[in-house]
């Protein structure tokens, strides 16, 4: 027996109408208004390790798929912690740069294009 651990090169989070639908935790969903320079929460199903050391795509999943990068985000704290025996991942994020109207390339796989 080991530890399950997953690794993410990016926080990737569900559409906000999953919370409204009550299927859903708020910090599980992209909020409605991203801000620049403003701190929210995540909450991950799961033991997720991030990079702490630079800039990350921010995602909207669908379970399956992957959106385009909404913004660059720098993951600021990630706790490990359990709910009823399951392992979740919880933490902060603050936006860097908003990505969702932007045509311009703003990662390069997992490098940040200058």
């Amino acid at each position: 027996m080991g530890i399950q651990a997953e690794y993410n090169p990016d926080l990737a989070l569900r559409n906000i109408s999953e919370f409204r639908a009550g299927r859903r935790k708020l910090e599980e969903c992209v909020t409605e208004r991203l801000e620049t320079g403003r701190i929210y929460d995540f909450l991950k199903k799961g033991q997720r390790l991030f990079w702490l050391s630079g800039e990350i795509p921010l995602r909207e999943t669908d379970g399956k798929k992957l959106s385009r990068p909404l913004a660059s985000v720098i993951i600021l704290e990630a706790t490990h912690f359990l709910i009823k025996g399951e392992t979740w991942t919880k933490g902060k994020y603050k936006v860097i740069k908003i990505l969702s109207n932007s045509k311009n390339i703003y990662f390069e796989g997992f490098e940040k294009v200058e």
